[in-house]
């Protein structure tokens, strides 16, 4: 006999000002599955789920749940309803330990005297039997982030949900992480709960979800088992006729990465016990000791928080490393400011697209030049040839696929998106001996992202270096020559392209050092 869904959304229409974000969107839920749903960014997936957990009020549609017509007003309601979510940026109080977070806006058993030991106890209970493990006594802001997302998953089971949505969970979990919250979510659904499992990650739907729906652009595209699933058919479903199959990067599991680099020639980087401490003595960088080859794809891993901005910054001449030396080709650039590092040596791509490299203010065509625009072809003498700029800009705007007006469109009017096809843009139009990419296809959709891997790579056959900085270990393994694992402002590790592991760069990620792996420190 088929299940029924306890769930029902029905025709969901959301919009904000004139964006449509969602177009009579559909899902069902079934007790006892981890459903996935699956697109790329602005598809529409957390709006639907803010919806259900009351964060935005639908203009359209129903909600039904076991059969009966909910008015959800607010994420009160839906908790009470039986429905949580798990928020991709948690929201605890770093300073309060693991039992007040979890209790907080809860009735408890000793009010006056704030006695927590029968909740502490339940806690634990509810760690034991879901495999989410806690001490109720930590303090949220000493726990790894794996630990800090079991804390949130228990604050929903504590209340007694019956439905679980998780909103990108993988995202800052190192392998072995995700591998037990897996195992942990296959416990909760074999315990009578339901799961709405949002991500942009082929591989963990087809690996995790019993049934997979993908949104596009706020309107439903198919449902499908994980037996009748492929990563293609999802891709179809995500981008459309977009993108080929053959050929592509993102499909070709690192086959297409040539690991040929000339390690003869001077490198392009090297780093020389480069430390970095703050005015008040804190240490963010520490013992820095690795060099890039001219041609070679480096990668470097870890989790988010662990000096990646702090490395990234070092390299480019945004800040002055306290400690040691950074050579360039055999060139001291310790001291040398940013803009003379754009000028002769390095192209950016910041991690913080808003705010860093990007002005709302000015246009699509200054925003394109950002940095280079003293340099040619942009600049005559002290003149900017506004011709030239304007011509190279509509290149760059179609190659790049940058949905805009035009090159005098306010870089405000752009999405997050297309801000970052700005960012990238500008970075891979310079001939640059080295370039510095810090999560550069964060925001993009598969097309976009293989389209980047695309533009690394004719890069890497022509000589020039990358130095890529991301949170996603897929993109790592998938093109770069070898990976740092960067913990604590210290590399623990490095990994040539034979060597790659996921299972062994997690454990380094989360600052464990197997006796196997203590080694590759020096292989830098």
């Amino acid at each position: 006999m088929e299940k029924e869904a306890i769930l029902e959304l029905r025709n969901i229409r959301k919009v904000f000002d004139k964006n449509v974000a969602l177009d009579s969107v559909s899902f069902s839920l079934y007790p006892g599955e981890i459903h996935g749903l699956l697109g790329g960014n602005g598809a529409g997936k957390t709006t639907l789920m803010n919806v259900l957990y009351g964060l935005y009020r639908r203009d359209d549609g129903d909600i039904n749940f076991h059969g009966q017509k909910l008015n959800i007003q607010g994420p009160k309601d839906a908790i009470t309803h039986g429905i949580g979510m798990v928020h991709q940026h948690f929201l605890q109080i770093g300073s309060y330990t693991v039992l007040e977070n979890i209790v907080l806006g809860t009735d408890v058993s000793h009010p006056v005297t704030m006695k927590l030991s029968a909740e502490a106890q339940k806690i634990i209970d509810l760690g034991n039997r879901f495999r989410l493990p806690v001490d109720p006594n930590a303090v949220v802001d000493t726990l790894p982030v794996g630990t800090r997302q079991k804390v949130e998953i228990l604050k929903a089971l504590y209340r007694g949900v019956e439905v679980l949505i998780l909103d990108e969970p993988t995202t800052n979990l190192t392998p072995q992480e995700v591998d037990d919250l897996f195992e942990s979510l296959r416990v909760i659904v074999n315990e009578g709960l339901s799961i709405v499992f949002i991500t942009h990650k082929l591989r963990e739907v087809l690996h995790v979800c019993d049934r997979i729906t993908v949104l596009r652009e706020g309107r439903n595209i198919t449902s499908l088992t994980r037996a009748e699933a492929s990563e293609e058919i999802f891709v179809r479903a995500m981008v459309g006729d977009q993108m080929k199959i053959e050929g592509s990067v993102y499909f070709s599991h690192g086959s297409m990465a040539n690991t040929a680099v000339d390690e003869s020639a001077t490198p392009a980087l090297e780093m020389h016990d480069v430390g970095l401490k703050t005015k008040e003595g804190i240490s963010r960088l520490a013992g820095l000791n690795f060099q890039i080859r001219q041609g070679e794809l480096f990668g470097v891993a870890g989790v988010a928080g662990n000096g990646q901005r702090e490395l990234a910054e070092c390299v480019t001449g945004v800040v002055i490393p306290t400690e040691g030396k950074i050579l360039m080709k055999g060139q001291d650039v310790t001291d040398v400011p940013v803009c003379e590092l754009l000028k002769d040596w390095i192209s950016y791509i910041p991690e913080d697209r808003l705010h860093d490299g990007f002005l709302p203010k000015a246009n699509v065509a200054q925003n394109l030049i950002l940095g280079y625009h003293r340099q040619e072809p942009y600049c005559e003498g002290s003149f900017i040839k506004w011709d030239t700029v304007y011509d190279k800009v509509r290149g760059y705007i179609g190659e790049y696929k940058i949905k805009t007006n035009g090159p005098e469109d306010p870089g405000g009017n752009l999405s997050g998106g297309n801000i970052q096809r700005v960012m990238i843009a500008r970075a891979f139009s310079m001939n640059s001996h080295l370039m510095v990419a810090h999560n550069p296809t964060r925001g993009l959709d598969i097309p976009s992202m293989d389209f980047v891997y695309n533009k690394m790579l004719e890069r890497k056959e022509t000589g020039a270096s990358t130095l890529l900085i991301s949170e996603d270990l897929d993109e790592l393994l998938l093109i770069c020559d070898r990976i740092a694992v960067l913990y604590r402002g210290q590399i623990v590790g490095i990994l040539a392209r034979k060597d790659f592991d996921k299972y062994v760069i997690g454990r380094l990620m989360s600052g464990i050092q197997a006796e196997e792996t203590a080694d590759l420190r020096a292989a830098s």
